[in-house]
Formats: structure tokens, C-alpha cells, sequence
């Protein structure tokens, strides 16, 4: 039978990232949690651009084929399966750290992407995910109008001064007559 020399520091450093992942999750949310109970948390970054998400997910050992990525409105899935090819073998491990088994994690992204145009690369363990924002999510200047038909804010009446079209007197009509006689309106526009 082998010894082996206890290190103090070695288990410390388990419960650290232990300690963080518990923590990385919590933070994401419960959803985040359920998530990756069946598999090793697949450490990501996330930036934003004008318009689109670029992730990079570290799987080392992942090939392509055993790879999937799905993306369903703001949630990204990132699941891969590493194999060992000397599973089969009965060795006398004497240590074994190279993790095998299934790597997940999903996250919810600020907005939804158009999943029909997103690319993916997976180069030397580290998968690289461009997700294009949906028009809907992307942002857009407004231009401001006025009832004539311009597209400006100063153009038309002037500032301050209120259009009084008939639909602003049907509303104020019918909000007068909401109100019980005994109880009027604090605004009426014989006040103004």
C-alpha cells in the first residue's frame, strides 16, 4: 500500500473553488444551480457589443462532434461530453485529476439573439460564439413628430403649447364624467 503525504493547502484550495462555484451560482440564480447539478461548470466570458453577444467557453478535451449549443430567446446552453479512451482499461490509478464526463452551463443573456445567424468556432479547447441581437433588441433612435406630419420636435407649435384636437376633449370629457357630482375633478380645464 502507498502513503501518500497529506497537504493541508491542497484541500483548501478544493473548498475555494468549491466555495466559488457555490457562490458564481447562487448569484446566477436558481435556474443557473438546477442547471449544472449534472455536469462541471463550463467557465465563460460574455461581452457585449452594438450588435451582438460574443461568448468564449473553455472545454478542453471537447471534440466538435460532442459538442451542442442551444440557444432558445435570452437562454445559452453549452453542453459537451469529454471521453477518455482508456476508460475500458483496468489501471491502478495513482491520480486522477483529467475531468471526463459532461460540461454545462446555461446562461440568460440581456436580450434575445438570432440563433439563424449565430457562428460558433471551437479552436484548441475554447469554443468562440458570435450571437447577432435581434432587431427587436437592438437600439434605435426615435425620431419625435408632430400631428402636421414633421419629423421634428420644434417644429409645429411651440414649446409648451398644447394642441387641443378633438380627441383630447373626448378624454377629458369622459374623465369628467367619471367622477361621482360629489366628488369632481381636481383638473378641469376651466382651472387652467
Amino acid at each position: 500500500m502507498t502513503m501518500d503525504r497529506w497537504d493541508p493547502f491542497r484541500e483548501m484550495l478544493t473548498l475555494r473553488e468549491a466555495m466559488d462555484r457555490l457562490f458564481q451560482q447562487s448569484v446566477a440564480g436558481t435556474g443557473q444551480l438546477l442547471h449544472n447539478v449534472r455536469g462541471e461548470l463550463v467557465p465563460m466570458d460574455v461581452i457585449e457589443r452594438d450588435d451582438a453577444y460574443e461568448v468564449r467557453a473553455t472545454l478542453p478535451g471537447v471534440r466538435p462532434e460532442d459538442l451542442e449549443i442551444i440557444v432558445q430567446g435570452e437562454r445559452l446552453t453549452v453542453r459537451g461530453q469529454v471521453k477518455s479512451s482508456d476508460e475500458q482499461r483496468e489501471e491502478n490509478w495513482l491520480m486522477r485529476e483529467q475531468r471526463i464526463g459532461t460540461l454545462q452551463r446555461s446562461i440568460t443573456l440581456p436580450s434575445p439573439v438570432q440563433s439563424d445567424n449565430a457562428e460558433a468556432r471551437l479552436e484548441h479547447g475554447i469554443l468562440r460564439l458570435r450571437l447577432p441581437k435581434a432587431q427587436q433588441a437592438r437600439p434605435r433612435r426615435i425620431a419625435i413628430g408632430t400631428q402636421g406630419g414633421g419629423s421634428s420636435a420644434t417644429e409645429g407649435h411651440g414649446h409648451g403649447s398644447r394642441d387641443h384636437t378633438a380627441e383630447g376633449d373626448r378624454v377629458t370629457e369622459e374623465s369628467q364624467e367619471s367622477f361621482p357630482a360629489s366628488d369632481p375633478p381636481s383638473w378641469t380645464p376651466e382651472r387652467t
